[in-house]
């Protein structure tokens, strides 16, 4: 026979409560409340802005040094003078600018992702110093084109003039040359995070290489999609320097530059006027980011692991 070691009992009481030992607050500070302090000031430093032009909107006085109280005056005067205005059309610029930036947004993610699909699965001559060059051109910022794309829309307006100055679709093709580099090769990472043996295990069952693309990979690279179309809608619809060029009239104008007009003039810059533009124009922004917000975190960490 076996003998078995015997367990002494325990001597306490079943059911009585066991003594909770509470921490000191120097301890607790060392341990884990040093990071909620850091997460607080981060929290208003970034919050502060945005309730300061809220508070801005939402005063009728139209100033600046008017709106150091936050919200201390609340009024809907200045949403008003938005739509009231017929010299600055917003409702048009508000159309133009989701136009625009859901355009450019589409056609950046479709374009970035055939050119992923192809350096990340396909083996051509050139292939590396393609993508080489891709990552070189990203190194000069687009503001040093301006020049040479004005030249260029003006020159191309007179032989085909939907790709002139003042026409919308001309800043749409300029926007996706601007951002095919990067997202390209943003794409590219992730794309090589998916195995190959789905695209052989696919050519087995008879597909090419576009089936492969449509049906198989966009459905598994979803995540880096949603960012780089989130991006490029971002920056689209934020810029201001190449669509002040490009766009001339009015009507065709968008958020970025038609709301500066409210604070180029020189004696009658309304601030509040432009403080609720910028309101309304962060909600799209804010709408998009919410609808993709599952997609993001992935989207921007896996591409990198590979």
């Amino acid at each position: 026979m076996t003998r078995t070691a015997l367990t002494p009992r325990s001597t306490e009481r079943p059911g009585k409560p066991q003594p909770v030992k509470h921490r000191s607050f120097g301890a607790w500070f060392a341990a884990t409340g040093w990071r909620h302090l850091i997460g607080v000031a981060l929290v208003i430093y970034a919050a502060f802005p945005l309730l300061y032009v809220l508070s801005a909107s939402l005063n009728p006085n139209g100033t600046l040094l008017s709106s150091n109280g936050l919200f201390s005056t609340i009024g809907f005067e200045s949403y008003a003078k938005l739509f009231d205005d017929p010299q600055r059309p917003f409702a048009a610029w508000f159309g133009n600018t989701l136009v625009i930036g859901l355009t450019t947004a589409v056609a950046s993610v479709f374009l970035g992702a055939l050119a992923a699909y192809s350096f990340s699965r396909m083996r051509f001559k050139g292939r590396r110093f393609g993508l080489v060059t891709l990552l070189v051109v990203q190194i000069f910022p687009q503001l040093l084109a301006v020049v040479a794309i004005f030249i260029l829309l003006s020159t191309l307006g007179d032989a085909f003039p939907a790709l002139g100055i003042d026409n919308q679709l001309a800043l749409i093709m300029v926007y996706l040359g601007g951002a095919l580099g990067v997202n390209t090769y943003l794409m590219y990472g992730f794309f090589n995070t998916v195995p190959v043996e789905i695209d052989e295990a696919a050519k087995l069952d008879g597909a090419g290489h576009a089936r492969i693309f449509f049906t198989i990979i966009l459905r598994l690279v979803a995540p880096i999609l949603a960012v780089v179309g989130l991006l490029s809608f971002i920056s689209t619809t934020s810029d201001f320097v190449i669509a002040s060029v490009v766009l001339v009239s009015p009507e065709n104008q968008t958020l970025a530059v038609g709301l500066y007009q409210y604070v180029s003039e020189e004696f009658t810059s309304n601030w509040s006027v432009f403080a609720a533009g910028a309101v309304l124009a962060a909600l799209p922004v804010m709408a998009l980011f919410l609808f993709l917000q599952k997609y993001i975190v992935g989207g921007l960490t896996a591409g990198s692991v590979k």
